[in-house]
């Protein structure tokens, strides 16, 4: 008897004014994945579930649109496109933002597109972390979240459990991301040749952007997860780690694993990592500083953690994705 394939659903918010564009895209753009996938008959792969949540600003989110029905289940991301009208201070009200916190607790992947980032913003879950918006809505943006690390200058910022991108149309890029994280790199390739959009190959050709397993049920460890990701995995240590859980050091390393597939010392490494990609990718900071800045001391052996995940040097990486003229930059000699 053949095995019941999992299923992964995303939700699509639906807010006044958020371009419906974006949200037939997107619900087309996982259906082409979803049909993509099933070409290759594999029960490994999930049904991608796409929903479509309705919400006012005064009342929390409710679901409309269900591509496959079927018994609920926890979201696995949310995605929040962005809107034509702008979005104004104060539209995101207190159901709203408590529905995403929730849906982020749960161990959704939140994503917004353009202005959406506002509205992660208004959740308080960006406090802390970087993020980008589009360049319309920077200065305001700067001046309300003084608490979040900006940076305007970049297409996207993808941070593990929060993405956000600047570009009215980069909700392509986002549903490609997902797709990547849940089906795989050549499924997402397939899609993106079928849409005849644009990918960025950095993922496929260097193993897939870091996209921790955040739906796996267990509280405690979701928790450290995403203190890492606030903290970027920077001058962590297992003790730390297991105070953030409130359980035992040998209890966390047996659940750590047991959740994301990883050792808590491997799941920092991988952090690390996709830290220093965007790095390298958007700044001409030196690989001695970007080492450094990522939480490795030693930039021997940044590089050598580097090569292993990625298959590239720090060096070979930047000249091949970077989007600056890595010639401004010292020390990028040494690989």
């Amino acid at each position: 008897m053949a095995m019941q394939r999992a299923v992964a659903e995303l939700g699509v918010l639906i807010y006044p004014g958020a371009q419906m564009a974006a949200v037939h895209g997107l619900t087309d753009l996982f259906g082409v994945a979803n049909r993509i996938a099933a070409e290759h008959q594999s029960d490994q792969l999930p049904l991608l579930r796409i929903s479509h949540w309705q919400a006012s600003f005064d009342e929390a989110p409710v679901r409309v649109y269900d591509s496959h029905p079927g018994p609920d289940s926890a979201l696995v991301a949310v995605l929040i496109p962005p809107s034509l009208a702008g979005f104004s201070e104060g539209q995101a009200t207190t159901a709203l933002t408590h529905w995403l916190r929730e849906q982020h607790a749960a161990g959704a992947t939140l994503g917004g597109v353009c202005v959406g980032s506002i509205l992660m913003a208004e959740s308080g879950l960006l406090d802390g972390r970087s993020a980008t918006t589009h360049w319309t809505s920077a200065k305001s943006f700067a001046l309300r979240y003084p608490q979040i690390r900006l940076s305007a200058e970049k297409p996207i910022v993808d941070d593990g459990d929060l993405i956000t991108t600047a570009g009215l149309m980069a909700w392509s890029e986002l549903g490609l991301r997902l797709v990547d994280r849940l089906l795989g790199p050549s499924i997402a390739t397939g899609t993106a040749r079928f849409l005849v959009v644009e990918h960025s190959d950095s993922a496929s050709q260097c193993g897939s952007n870091f996209a921790p397993i955040l739906n796996h049920g267990d509280p405690a460890i979701l928790k450290v997860q995403h203190w890492l990701q606030g903290n970027g995995a920077v001058e962590v240590s297992l003790g730390a780690m297991a105070l953030q859980a409130g359980l035992e050091e040998r209890t966390l390393l047996r659940r750590f694993r047991a959740a994301t597939g990883l050792k808590p010392t491997e799941y920092c490494q991988h952090l690390r990592v996709g830290k220093a990609r965007e790095m390298l990718e958007f700044s001409n900071g030196t690989i001695d500083r970007i080492a450094w800045t990522v939480g490795y001391q030693d930039p021997s052996a940044f590089r050598a953690i580097f090569r292993k995940i990625t298959g590239l040097t720090p060096s070979d990486y930047r000249s091949r994705f970077g989007v600056t003229p890595p010639t401004a930059a010292r020390g990028d000699q040494g690989r």
